[in-house]
């Protein structure tokens, strides 16, 4: 399965749906790499682990910079983290997946260069399980 098509929507605290945001340009990994807990014995010969608890450490998506109007996902996102607040996300793939989450977020608008198109980065600090979807047949 290809990534096109992929689709991140937000839902603001207190709304009732979810806003589908249109300039996506790249989504991060997702899912949680558990940490490696030494638990070595003295008597033991050689090293002994278990798994801990997991960091997803920070999603950032990319976004096409566009400013032009109220709805833009620039001016959505960039109010959204500018409340501070926790915020509701949902991607969904192209087979109908969903991933949903809440997180805190920032943004940050990129540099740019010649002939280099100027995006904008939505990275998200996770607040909550990642619940995924699985599509119907």
């Amino acid at each position: 399965m290809l990534a096109n098509g992929i689709t991140l929507a937000v839902k603001k605290k207190g709304a009732s749906d979810y806003v589908e945001l249109q300039d996506l340009k790249e989504v991060p990994e997702l899912g949680v790499d558990a940490e490696k807990v030494d638990n070595t014995r003295l008597k033991d010969s050689f090293k002994h682990s278990e798994l801990g608890i997991g960091d997803p450490g920070d999603m950032a998506y990319k976004f096409v910079y566009d400013n032009s109007n109220e709805s833009s996902d620039y001016r959505v996102l960039r109010a959204i983290a500018d409340t501070k607040e926790v915020a509701s996300y949902r991607q969904t793939f192209p087979d109908g997946t969903k991933h949903e989450f809440d997180a805190y977020s920032s943004i940050k608008v990129g540099g740019g260069g010649v002939n280099a198109a100027i995006e904008f980065t939505l990275t998200l600090g996770l607040q909550s399980d990642i619940v995924v979807t699985d599509p119907t047949a």
